[in-house]
């Protein structure tokens, strides 16, 4: 069995294990290196389980026990190796430089490979997918909170400039179920949420699939709450040396489903953006450089008209 197709397997019998199992399938589906490279009592011990839980999921995964069950993870890690876990290890041994310098590099090295896990792990395909489902939207909802906020802002900010349909769902005023009380089969949730999951955004994606509406996900795990129901899911990488879960990832996914969108959308993208920027020329919605010093003549003329 490849790795991908071991992913699958345990992501679609997620939901039927014991709590226990969960665990050590939420741990092996996050952090795949450590499975590769860790012995199974200090995979077991990090994933917070009992060793024996390790032998029962590889067991209930059809493999005849935990060996043949670490394959998949060893074979992935020879074509991808993990760049980051050695960059990051390498710093820190150094550990010449000032602590500051240190951090700061270490939070540079966490958010590029993240990045370039998210990429190399979904391939073009899912982007593609993603997109392409959202193009066909009758109209499309956006939904992130808290952390993960600036993420669905951004998506619609910027994929309203050239399609009018695009709703952004929050709580201003207590509204967020009223907001998607018309949702339909023929719309689009786009949602973004990290552990620890926004309740709100869960349900709004249950509410979509309840309805039959499309979902395309943005989430850091196969088994997140919020990939369970989607039609579409990227997946990406939320490590950080903070006491939170990095979104740059997130953001990227999002900017580039704007460039793929924005690139297929034709004619009446073209003229949806121009309408938008002559709006904000308009209304004066960006800085242009400090005013034109007003000469002798406009004074006098503005004394005389005063």
């Amino acid at each position: 069995m490849d790795f991908q197709t071991l992913n699958q397997r345990m992501a679609d019998a997620f939901s039927a294990m014991s709590p226990q199992l969960q665990r050590a399938a939420r741990h092996v589906l996050d952090r795949p290196d450590d499975v590769a490279l860790m012995s199974m009592r200090s995979l077991a011990s990090v994933a917070g389980v009992h060793p024996s839980t390790m032998v029962r999921l590889a067991r209930a995964m059809g493999f005849a026990g935990y060996r043949e069950f670490r394959e998949p993870f060893q074979q992935r890690l020879r074509v991808h190796p993990a760049g980051y876990l050695a960059r990051v290890r390498d710093l820190q041994a150094r550990g010449t430089e000032d602590d500051t310098v240190l951090l700061l590099r270490d939070v540079l090295t966490m958010s590029e490979e993240n990045l370039n896990h998210t990429f190399d792990a979904n391939g073009a395909d899912a982007f593609v997918a993603g997109a392409d489902c959202l193009a066909q939207a009758r109209r499309v909802f956006s939904v992130g909170l808290r952390s993960c906020f600036p993420v669905a802002f951004f998506f619609y900010y910027a994929h309203r400039m050239f399609r009018p349909d695009v709703v952004l769902l929050g709580e201003r005023g207590g509204t967020f179920a009223d907001e998607m009380r018309d949702l339909s089969p023929d719309d689009v949730v786009f949602a973004v949420s990290i552990e620890p999951y926004t309740a709100e955004t869960v349900r709004a994606v249950d509410f979509a699939k309840a309805r039959g509406a499309s979902v395309v996900a943005v989430t850091d795990s196969a088994v997140s709450p919020i990939a369970r129901y989607a039609d579409h899911t990227i997946l990406i990488r939320r490590e950080s040396p903070s006491f939170f879960g990095s979104v740059a990832a997130a953001l990227v996914v999002a900017e580039a489903l704007i460039v793929l969108l924005a690139a297929r959308g034709g004619e009446s993208a073209l003229h949806a953006i121009e309408e938008s920027e002559r709006q904000l020329d308009r209304f004066e919605a960006y800085w242009h450089g400090p005013p034109r010093p007003a000469s002798r003549r406009d004074t006098a003329s503005q004394g005389e008209v005063s």
